[in-house]
């Protein structure tokens, strides 16, 4: 029960004001769907930390932080380049699927939560604690905590302002500032 009570504490602490606890209000606000957006958030998570818990000790190895550093800051500097081109549903967001909002969030939160603090604390958590199934439990209920009221703030106020027409801009430049940043070295 101590790796289930740890992890939970341990990433719901580590995952506030972090980037994908953003990501799930900018989603939030983007799609207006909510309950597909906690379940993308859910499945990217056990997903994501059963990756770090199985096989995050062993790539660490392999996979010089170096090198890790510029695929995190390139790979930011991409995503904050493809946020500013506006989408179909920028001004019609009627159009949008529930499955499309879920798949959205499941693939931006898995490619978010890599080498990411929670997915290092994950493969951290899960070197000292057993069962493994316990610590992915309690990691995964700790990102639940963190992001789900995000994404509900994220709903509140989408509803209450037309926010899309500036959401991209904003994730652009957040997305930038995280690139340069992991480029230049300094901690996210």
């Amino acid at each position: 029960m101590d790796a289930f009570l740890v992890s939970t504490g341990v990433v719901a602490v580590a995952e506030m004001g972090d980037k994908t606890q953003l990501l799930a209000l900018i989603l939030a606000a983007r799609f207006r769907k909510p309950l597909p957006i906690v379940a993308g958030i859910f499945v990217a998570t056990i997903i994501n930390h059963f990756a770090a818990g199985w096989i995050g000790v062993w790539l660490s190895g392999f996979i010089a932080p170096e090198i890790l550093r510029w695929v995190v800051g390139i790979g930011f500097l991409a995503i904050a380049a493809w946020a500013l081109i506006p989408d179909q549903f920028d001004e019609k967001d009627n159009g949008i699927k529930p499955y499309g909002a879920f798949i959205a969030t499941a693939l931006t939160f898995f490619l978010a939560e890599m080498g990411d603090k929670t997915q290092i604390a994950t493969v951290a958590l899960a070197v000292n604690y057993q069962p493994l199934w316990q610590v992915v439990a309690g990691t995964t209920l700790g990102m639940m905590i963190a992001d789900v009221p995000a994404v509900f703030v994220g709903q509140w106020i989408s509803a209450r302002m037309h926010v899309l027409r500036y959401v991209r801009f904003v994730a652009s430049a957040i997305f930038a500032v995280l690139g340069v940043c992991a480029l230049a070295g300094v901690g996210l």
